[in-house]
């Protein structure tokens, strides 16, 4: 019986190991978010709508969008708001130089800062960390429907 189960994982090409270290968001994103972002993107964040009609309010009580569910996060992985966790959190190397503006917050240190973005990315998909947005904005293209097919985010 044994022997059946790491043949499945051998003929699947599925290591023990990579199976065990898979990111997930109840075991490796959920407690990061809650370390670093939700005091401003807790549940007394305001939804996104909210955030948009009174930025400057929501601003001054250091407040940003609410992303306290997994639902809520991803909407700001995949679709309305794609690529905007992957634009806010990305250290630069994927915009010319220029990083996110929460970057920042992931760390104390850039080592920690890198820890905790591939953290974010492996999550993600590592193909699948790109800064498009749905709709194409200025020299930015919109993201491709390969592109959205790479995102992992397993809950």
């Amino acid at each position: 019986m044994l022997r059946t189960g790491f043949a499945i994982f051998a003929v699947f090409g599925i290591s023990i190991a990579s199976f065990a270290d898979e990111v997930t968001y109840r075991k490796d994103i959920r407690p990061l978010w809650e370390q670093k972002c939700s005091a401003c993107h807790g549940a007394s964040a305001p939804y996104l709508g909210d955030f948009k009609e009174d930025q400057k309010k929501f601003e001054a009580m250091l407040k940003g969008p609410r992303m306290d569910t997994y639902a809520d996060l991803i909407f700001y992985i995949g679709w309305p708001d794609t690529g905007a966790i992957m634009r806010r959190l990305d250290d630069g190397k994927n915009a010319g130089g220029k990083p996110g503006n929460m970057y920042q917050f992931l760390g104390a240190a850039e080592e920690e800062r890198q820890k905790n973005l591939n953290l974010f990315k492996e999550w993600v998909g590592k193909d699948a960390w790109k800064l498009n947005r749905w709709k194409a904005k200025g020299d930015v293209p919109a993201i491709t429907k390969e592109d959205v097919d790479k995102i992992k985010v397993k809950y």
